[in-house]
């Protein structure tokens, strides 16, 4: 095989000035992984800056701001087996690309490494890491770390033609706690989802950069994710409860409205889990994780 066997995809969208952190990151990795940036339809100097900065750097811009799926566009034009996924806040650290491709090599069901996150300038453990190390679904003999079914986005690399095969994140979500959904769609397709901690991810948000929105875009797709793949008495569990919230909680109450106007489309995308799938995420219902 020629070249790099793992790629980079970044999805951006009007963070000009943290992406030019990221991909100096990026760029310098002893890897040398092709990079991808997708840019959601971005109104500031994203696509000139990586033109005239990162011409090594291959850009798709895109006339509308497709979300989550700027990503799916990202790796079905990637040609590499694996593809690594970066925000325009984190990057990879040094090293940590080649131990991913390495661990997809030597486990052909792996279809998605879950990475550990190194948060912020004192580098602290994400909380999820330790969520994810304590995952009550264990190792499979044939993974190389803790079955998982849920993960950072900015810290995973799938396996491409895994990826593609469940059809990469959902439309429906858009943007917004979509992760859990494709660990569901890889999981039951027979792909395994592994926490990994020597693939390291490193995420430095910026605290002035908050995206009006994000929590009611979260609290909308968990509820999503739970129509479209859960039993009904999950569904209507699940439902209820953001109901009961709502006349008290203007962020329940605006993600129940979201969802309800999805709802259509939900049902028509609806397929619940096999049986070990769900299994798996009722194990996981009373673990303290990001997704439903």
């Amino acid at each position: 095989m020629s070249g790099p066997p793992i790629g980079v995809v970044i999805a951006t969208r009007d963070r000009a000035d943290s992406l030019v952190r990221t991909l100096r990151r990026l760029t310098s990795l002893p890897e040398r992984p092709p990079i991808l940036v997708v840019d959601n339809a971005s109104t500031d100097h994203t696509r000139t800056m990586v033109r005239t900065l990162f011409p090594q750097v291959a850009l798709m811009p895109l006339p509308e701001n497709r979300g989550a799926l700027a990503r799916n566009l990202g790796v079905s034009a990637m040609e590499t087996p694996y593809v690594a996924f970066s925000d325009d806040d984190s990057w990879w650290a040094p090293g940590s690309l080649g131990t991913a491709a390495d661990l997809m090599a030597r486990h052909p069901r792996l279809g998605l490494v879950a990475a550990s996150t190194r948060v912020g300038p004192q580098e602290e453990p994400d909380p999820l890491d330790e969520v994810m190390a304590d995952s009550p679904l264990g190792v499979a003999g044939d993974l190389p770390g803790p079955q998982v079914l849920g993960f950072l986005a900015c810290a995973s690399v799938v396996r491409r033609s895994a990826f593609l095969e469940v059809g990469g994140f959902h439309p429906l979500l858009f943007f917004g706690a979509e992760e859990t959904l494709l660990a569901y769609d890889l999981s039951a397709r027979g792909w395994g989802v592994s926490h990994c901690p020597e693939v390291v991810a490193h995420h430095h948000p910026d605290p002035g950069a908050a995206r009006p929105g994000r929590d009611v875009r979260q609290l909308r797709n968990e509820l999503l994710t739970v129509w479209l793949r859960r039993p009904l008495p999950t569904v209507v569990r699940r439902t209820r409860a953001l109901a009961a919230e709502a006349p008290r909680d203007p962020a329940a109450r605006r993600a129940l409205l979201g969802a309800l106007a999805r709802l259509p489309a939900a049902l028509r995308a609806r397929r619940p889990l096999p049986p070990y799938v769900e299994e798996a995420a009722r194990r996981l219902e009373g673990q303290d994780h990001r997704g439903p």
